[in-house]
């Protein structure tokens, strides 16, 4: 983690796009959980240390995530996130928002680090993000609590839990 504290907003920690790393699973196993970054290298078919993820402005991010082309347009235009831009949004951004359950809130994201700036923002997500009993963070895909097993394990699965269990794998 980038200072050790995902709960301090850090830039490195908020996507051009509007994702919030501290809620990806990627991340979330990198710093908790090696047993399910295990699981995700496997899945992926690498190797467990390249399936590690500090967060998208970081050197040390997911293969996925290398290859970003939101992440290089940003750069190329100078602009911190997506929604400064003349072309917003533009249509790759709209085909990465449209194509995974964790990427439904990508336009307001946009919206609210437009209005308030990324620092509250930040702490929205954490509040978002977080089991309303443990408070332990979780991803979009976690339904219950990875803590304490509470149902729902944030309000972002409270939302959307329709869309996510579409997504998931039946088992």
């Amino acid at each position: 983690m980038p200072d050790g504290n995902p709960h301090k907003p850090d830039k490195r920690l908020a996507a051009v796009c509007g994702l919030f790393c501290p809620s990806c699973r990627i991340f979330l196993a990198t710093h908790e959980d090696p047993k399910r970054l295990k699981q995700i290298a496997e899945y992926f078919n690498i190797r467990y240390q390249d399936a590690r993820c500090e967060g998208c402005r970081t050197e040390e991010r997911f293969p996925y995530c290398e290859t970003c082309k939101m992440a290089r347009c940003a750069i190329e235009k100078g602009i911190d996130f997506c929604g400064e831009c003349q072309e917003y949004p533009c249509e790759d951004l709209k085909k990465f928002q449209s194509a995974l359950p964790h990427r439904i809130e990508l336009w307001k994201n946009q919206q609210r680090i437009r209005e308030i700036g990324y620092e509250e923002w930040f702490a929205e997500m954490i509040a978002h993000y977080s089991c309303p009993k443990c408070k332990a963070l979780n991803s979009a895909y976690d339904l219950t609590c990875r803590k304490c097993g509470n149902d729902p394990s944030c309000a972002y699965v409270s939302l959307h839990r329709e869309q996510i269990i579409s997504h998931l794998p039946k088992r």
